[in-house]
Formats: C-alpha cells, sequence, structure tokens
C-alpha cells in the first residue's frame, strides 16, 4: 500500500464494503469500478469473495502479478474448498495464467476469475478456471472460454458445492478405513522408476502398518533435488490435486526431508507432511511394549525432532533471564529444546543401567556355557514365527513390518539333554535411520553377544536380493560382518518349482524352511546344534555368491 494516493486508498476500502452476486461474476458498475482503478494503479487489483458475495480481502499487486497472503485455515477438510474466489484484473489481454491456476490448486479455491482491462480503463473480458474432481480429463482444473466483460452470467457457488458433493461421494467408496488418517505417497529420487515403485510398496505397508489409509501415490524421476520443496512447483500442483482428489490430509515422502522442506512443504499445502524416518518411529512408538522399548523410541524420536525445533527470530533468545538476558525472558523456542536436551540426557541414564543389567545377564549365561544364535534379518521376513515354531513359544507374529521390537530369548533344547539360546531382535529395513540405530545400540548389543547369526531372508519377496544386501549393510555398520551366519530362506512353500530351483543355485549354503508349516526346520536344527554344540567354535560362512549389479 506504499505509494498510494489517500483517494485510491478510499477507493479501495469502498471495494471492500461491495457486495457482489454470489453467482455471477460482478455487476456492470461494479466491473467498471474495478478496471478503472487498477489501470490507475498501474497494478493487478484482486479481490477474495466468499460464497455470499462478502468481500473478505482486497488485494494490491504488481503490474504483472499479485500476491495472496496466508488466509485462513477455515474449511481445510480433506473433501472441501476454501469457499472463496479471487476475482482479479489483468493489465494485459492476457487471460488466466499459469501462476493464477497453481494458486487456485494450493489454495483450494472456489474458483478464479481474470478481468482484462485496455490502456485507457475499459474493461474487455473476463475468465474464469475451477477445480475438478478426477483427472478423466487429463487435467485438474476446467478452464472456460474468454466472456465479452459485460455478460456476467455465471455459477460459482453452485460449481463449487457440486464439486464438493462429487469429492465426498468418491470419499465414501473407501469407507473399509473410515478412521483412518489418509495418506497420499509421493518418492522424489534419482532412482529408475521400478526401483522407486517398489520403494513406494514398501512404504505403503510401512503406513498399513501405522494405522494410515493410503489414498493415492506419486513417483517422479529428478536429476536434482529440488533443496526448498524437494520437487518442482508445478508437480507440487499435482500432488495438491491428488491429494485433493483422494481426500488425503497427510503427505508421506519415501526418503529423509531436511527441516526447511518439511517446513515449506506444510507451509504450501496446509496439509501434515511426515517422510520415511517419521513413519518408522511412530510404528515403533506403537509396538514398544518395555520400559527398555519405549524409552529407546523416545530418545530416536527426540534426536529426530530437535535439530528441527526451529523458530521465526532467533534475536529473542534468552537463557533464564539474567545480567544480558532481561526483557523477554526465555522463548518457547528455547525452552522447548532445553527441555528435550534434559529429557535425553535423563533416558541416556536409565538406558545405560539397563545395558548394564543386559550385560550382567549376558555374562551369567556365559559362564554357564550356554551357546546364543540371535534370528536377524529384514522386517516382516518370519523371525517371530520361526522362534515360536522352534521354541514352542508364543510371541507376537504378526503380518506387519516391525511388529516386534524388543528382543526375546527362548531356550532351544535338544534331544542329547544339550541346549542354547534363541534370541530374536528388532528386523532391519534399508536406510534404517540413524536415530533408531543409536537409540537401540542397547537392544541390539544381543547381537554383539551372538554365537552365531541366523539371517531369515523371506524367500517369497520379489526384493529378496535388495534386503539381503540391506541387512548386510546393517551388520557391516554394526561391525557384526564378522561373526558366523547362517542364511535361512524362509516362506519357500510359497515359491514355485522353478522359483526354487533358481535361488537353491544362487544360494547353495542356504537352509530353505517354512516357518509356518515346519518343512525344513528339522534340518536347521541339526545344523544348529552342529554348529554351536558339536564343534568348539561355528565356522564362518563365506559371502553369499550374488551380485546387485
Amino acid at each position: 500500500m506504499q505509494g498510494l494516493k489517500p483517494s485510491q486508498l478510499n477507493a479501495l476500502n469502498r471495494l471492500f464494503n461491495r457486495r457482489f452476486p454470489s453467482e455471477d461474476v460482478y455487476t456492470i458498475e461494479q466491473a467498471r469500478e474495478l478496471a478503472l482503478l487498477s489501470r490507475a494503479l498501474g497494478r493487478q487489483v484482486g479481490l477474495l469473495i466468499d460464497r455470499k458475495g462478502r468481500v473478505q480481502m482486497v488485494l494490491v499487486g504488481e503490474a504483472g502479478s499479485i500476491l495472496i497472503p496466508e488466509l485462513p485455515r477455515g474449511r481445510t477438510g480433506q473433501e472441501r474448498l476454501r469457499g472463496l474466489r479471487l476475482l482479479h484484473t489483468h493489465l494485459s489481454p492476457d487471460g488466466i495464467s499459469q501462476e493464477d491456476l497453481m494458486d487456485m490448486l494450493f489454495l483450494r479455491l472456489d474458483a478464479v476469475i481474470a478481468l482484462s482491462v485496455n490502456p485507457t480503463g475499459d474493461p474487455v473480458q473476463w475468465q474464469a478456471a475451477h477445480l475438478l474432481p478426477s483427472g478423466a480429463t487429463g487435467k485438474p482444473h476446467h478452464l472456460d472460454a474468454p466472456q465479452p466483460w459485460d455478460r456476467t452470467a455465471a455459477q460459482f457457488t453452485a460449481t463449487a458445492e457440486a464439486l464438493e458433493e462429487e469429492l465426498a461421494r468418491r470419499g465414501e467408496d473407501a469407507r473399509e478405513a473410515a478412521d483412518a488418517p489418509r495418506a497420499l505417497l509421493v518418492s522424489v529420487a534419482a532412482q529408475p522408476r521400478i526401483l522407486q515403485e517398489r520403494n513406494l510398496d514398501e512404504l505403503a505397508e510401512l503406513a498399513r502398518t501405522a494405522g494410515l489409509t493410503v489414498a493415492g501415490r506419486m513417483a517422479q524421476r529428478v536429476a536434482q533435488v529440488n533443496p526448498r520443496l524437494i520437487l518442482g512447483k508445478g508437480k507440487v500442483a499435482e500432488l495438491e490435486v491428488l491429494a485433493l482428489q483422494g481426500r488425503a490430509g497427510m503427505l508421506v515422502f519415501d526418503g529423509e526431508l531436511s527441516p526447511a522442506q518439511l517446513h515449506n512443504l506444510a507451509d504450501i499445502t496446509e496439509r501434515k507432511v511426515i517422510d520415511r524416518t517419521q513413519l518408522i518411529l511412530d510404528i515403533f512408538a506403537q509396538h514398544a511394549v518395555t520400559r527398555a522399548g519405549k524409552l529407546q523410541v523416545e530418545l530416536a524420536q527426540l534426536r529426530y525432532t530437535q535439530p528441527r525445533l526451529v523458530g521465526k527470530n532467533r534475536a529473542m533468545d534468552r537463557l533464564m533471564g539474567g545480567i544480558g538476558g532481561r526483557g523477554p525472558g526465555e522463548t518457547k523456542l528455547e525452552t522447548d529444546r532445553r527441555k528435550s536436551r534434559e529429557r535425553m540426557a535423563r533416558i541416556r541414564k536409565e538406558l545405560d543401567q539397563l545395558r548394564r543389567q543386559r550385560a550382567f545377564t549376558r555374562a551369567r549365561r556365559s559362564r554357564q556355557g550356554i551357546p546364543l544364535a540371535a534370528l536377524v534379518g529384514y522386517t516382516n521376513a518370519g523371525k517371530s514365527t520361526l522362534l515360536n515354531r522352534l521354541t514352542r513359544s508364543d510371541v507376537l507374529a504378526e503380518n506387519k513390518l516391525f511388529a516386534t521390537l524388543d528382543p526375546t530369548t527362548r531356550r532351544l533344547r535338544f534331544p542329547a539333554e544339550r541346549e542354547i539360546i534363541l534370541a530374536d531382535t528388532v528386523g532391519f529395513i534399508r536406510n534404517l535411520p540413524k536415530e533408531l540405530m543409536d537409540a537401540f545400540r542397547a537392544t541390539l548389543e544381543e547381537l554383539e553377544a551372538a554365537d552365531l547369526l541366523v539371517h531369515v531372508a523371506d524367500a517369497s519377496h520379489p526384493d529378496l536380493l535388495q534386503q539381503i544386501s540391506a541387512v548386510e549393510t546393517i551388520l557391516a555398520e554394526m561391525e557384526l560382518d564378522r561373526v558366523p551366519r547362517l542364511l535361512v530362506l524362509n516362506k519357500w512353500d510359497q515359491l514355485a518349482a522353478p522359483a526354487r530351483a533358481e535361488l537353491a543355485d544362487a544360494f547353495p549354503l542356504a537352509l530353505p524352511v517354512s516357518a509356518k508349516s515346519g518343512d525344513g526346520l528339522n534340518y536347521l536344527l541339526e545344523q544348529l546344534e552342529t554348529d554351536l554344540l558339536t564343534r568348539n567354535r561355528p565356522p564362518v560362512i563365506p559371502d553369499m555368491p550374488f551380485s546387485l549389479n
């Protein structure tokens, strides 16, 4: 508003007090007034009008563009539009621009109307656009043909209400998870499309385990990730349309987003945005049962969220007042950071105590001379089912990712009146978040004391090689790659004969079993007895003969 004359400010105030038609574009007098004022200012002038024709905001832009500020968050349900339409002027003969369409998509406006103004300040023509409920036409919006400025008949309110009804009706077709939050899955990477789709399949399983309903998915292959929004603005607009059509209130990105990307995406889409790390942390929080598991999950969450506690004004940070700190005192941001650090310190002390208790238990077990075999592998490979089958236990085993978090140990007795300890540990996953690796160090210490690692792999999974490679990579990062390992190909009964022959050739040292039916378990028991009880120490099994290249 700087530089405007008092008479021009008064004219803008009069526009704010005008009452526009609820359905039509404007009255003839309102069109002339708006066009003349816009030409006199040499800038675009815009009005945000609600469905009753009341002006909610008057906007003054530049000669070629107009900026819409942050709007109130009312009517932001997944199947609802904003309840506002934008009527603005164009000082050129051009109609609706791509920028206008982006504003309509991001802000979920009922409609966008552009009124062209000639050099003498007379209105020329108007053009409108509105969203579409589906991508059946290949476009997320409908663009009307330009109309003479004095032909004002339109049906803006009726069209917006019909669109909302269509979105709501489409949502009723997916009521199998009515109470579950709906999420849109997104992959942005330089990987080939087929790998992105496989990663999205795994992300969908994670979302299902977390209690989300997958409303859609989108994959974009890029040469370089956008540091601000991770993907281009045009793709963000497409993402917004997919979220609107799928009534998705959450966007889940495959990979880890930076704090700036999280903030910018949430700001521009007005939806909850999380990344793969946050999703895994939430699953761990849901499944943690023991005191140790809950502490480790909380520590991982605090480690993840601490760098994402971002304030808008660092100049107001204070450390408890005092000399040099009087005035506003300690800000909420600094208070949150301090409380987070103090809580992390307390959790580490408790975990250290639990670590000492576990170390005492392992030492006592070592003095008794009982060997330890630890089940490791990709999540949902069937480790808990195998433990139950071998030891006749009743450990929780579900067809979900990360169903087991806390380590479980059971005694496995052999006919020769000798026994071993069999331990079930948390499953691994590709790109395991560093926060979880550090937080669950106390739990994974069971692996360091193991005499043998039984690597359980899902033989029926299409990404078997990638999953085996991910587990081996994590073991190497934990400096456990020299611990003897025994590869067990679980779910062998779900494979056809040609696939079995192919895997048998690829992994000649692996043991094919079916934990569910019990096939192959006798041979596995014989192998465990031989490696852990008959010999002085188990042999180091060589690297598996396969290549991902």
